[in-house]
């Protein structure tokens, strides 16, 4: 289970500006991926060597004005329920409002870690005024700056203290999420697949409290089923649905070894779509798309190919990437994708034996070698598989530090063409030698 820190408050106090901080600060905290459209809400950071996920819940309130207030206590009320630390933020020139107080009363009635930021605090003047905010009785306040960052190192020192250390627990069999935006079928999947015939299937209550973890043991086929489908609780969510399943989906996505995305083929791929198969590929996590509804397109023997392209496109530069078309609702194709899912779960822990990297990679090198730089040439003279959950390469050279994007995006394609990689981050790394 990860953990995910929610960054709650009212409008305007600076959560964006202290989400960009934490999730794209050019500063080591973490590296962008690129290509990633720029309304996402959510992403991963990294502080003193505790990985977690950051969500700015401003990008999830309805517009509406009745609607505004009722949205942003929803959030606070769900943040309470699925975050491991939540950051309460307010602004230092306003002072406190009753929506402050609002989200306060909330915050005291959960049993989560709730760190209070008084935000915008740039010189001392201001520094004394943020006392105030020891009224909300939620203990020490923490005053920075999230436009300049001063104060942010001290707060993220003391939030990584609430984490759960996360306990890797031991079972063999692969674990397989489904994901996808509400409604694109993921429930009828998982009951098509599974057959209405529970007794198949012994749900065996789950490593964490929300997600249900499924036995499937049929057709030769055996493997954890991570189920998020239709586990909302009956809180007040009306509006932040999307909200929620978000929530929801970054703890299984976290959880599972192998990812599948479900699209609705008449919806295409969106933002949201498109940002957690980024979080999937940052988690190292095989990744299988689905288009389900394909049943209800009007096709020619071209559509099926274009619609491939599009996907592939938007998810650039991660494009090997299985993608089958379903219809649920025939059961066409759909145990096709579990043995895709099963064969990508195999290429995620494929370890290629060092003498024929070598054999295969070297000549390939020697044809197209590094571009010189400086006048410098390099040298690679031999690679190696790093022991990991997903597959990792060292290629050894003399001057690792002159190797660049581009060289590395050929040498990783050249891995794929050479060794089926279909669905898997691959990570490569420059040594010297």
């Amino acid at each position: 289970m990860s953990n995910i820190i929610a960054i709650v408050g009212r409008p305007n106090v600076g959560k964006s500006t202290l989400f960009n901080r934490l999730t794209e600060s050019r500063k080591a905290i973490v590296d962008d991926f690129s290509g990633v459209t720029r309304d996402r809400h959510y992403g991963k950071a990294e502080w003193t060597d505790k990985e977690f996920t950051v969500i700015d819940t401003g990008g999830y309130v309805a517009n509406s004005e009745d609607l505004f207030e009722t949205a942003i206590r929803e959030q606070v009320v769900i943040a309470i329920e699925e975050a491991s630390v939540i950051i309460f933020m307010v602004d230092v020139t306003t002072g406190i409002t009753d929506l402050d107080d609002d989200i306060a009363n909330l915050l005291r009635k959960g049993k989560k870690p709730v760190f209070v930021v008084v935000n915008k605090v740039d010189n001392t003047a201001l520094e004394n005024e943020a006392s105030v905010f020891y009224s909300f009785g939620l203990g020490e306040i923490y005053t920075i700056s999230s436009m300049t960052g001063s104060g942010t190192g001290d707060l993220l020192d003391e939030v990584v203290k609430h984490f759960e250390d996360i306990q890797e627990e031991e079972n063999t069999l692969p674990k397989i999420t489904i994901v996808g935006r509400p409604n694109v079928g993921k429930s009828s999947l998982i009951n098509a697949l599974i057959g209405k015939d529970r007794n198949i299937v012994t749900p065996i209550a789950g490593t964490t409290r929300d997600s249900i973890h499924i036995h499937y043991n049929q057709y030769g086929h055996e493997f954890m089923f991570i189920d998020t489908a239709g586990l909302r609780k009956k809180t007040k969510v009306k509006e932040n649905i999307e909200f929620y399943s978000v929530m929801r989906t970054i703890k299984a996505l976290e959880d599972s070894d192998v990812v599948i995305l479900m699209l609705d083929a008449q919806e295409g791929l969106e933002a949201q779509d498109i940002n957690i198969f980024h979080l999937a590929e940052k988690n190292k996590k095989g990744i299988v798309v689905l288009v389900n509804k394909w049943d209800l397109i009007d096709k020619n023997e071209k559509t099926m190919k274009t619609f491939e392209d599009q996907i592939k496109h938007k998810l650039q530069p991660f494009t090997d990437v299985p993608i089958l078309f379903i219809s649920v609702l025939n059961k066409q194709r759909i145990f096709k994708a579990i043995e895709t899912a099963l064969e990508v779960q195999k290429n995620r822990g494929k370890k290629i034996p060092t003498s024929k990297l070598n054999d295969v990679l070297l000549p390939i090198i020697e044809a197209f070698p590094p571009p010189s730089t400086k006048g410098k040439y390099i040298k690679i003279k031999y690679i190696t598989q790093i022991n990991g959950v997903a597959p990792m390469f060292a290629f050894f050279c003399n001057l690792p530090q002159y190797i660049k994007d581009p060289y590395k995006r050929f040498l990783e394609n050249k891995l794929r063409e050479n060794f089926d990689f279909s669905g898997v981050p691959i990570q490569i790394f420059f040594r010297q030698k």
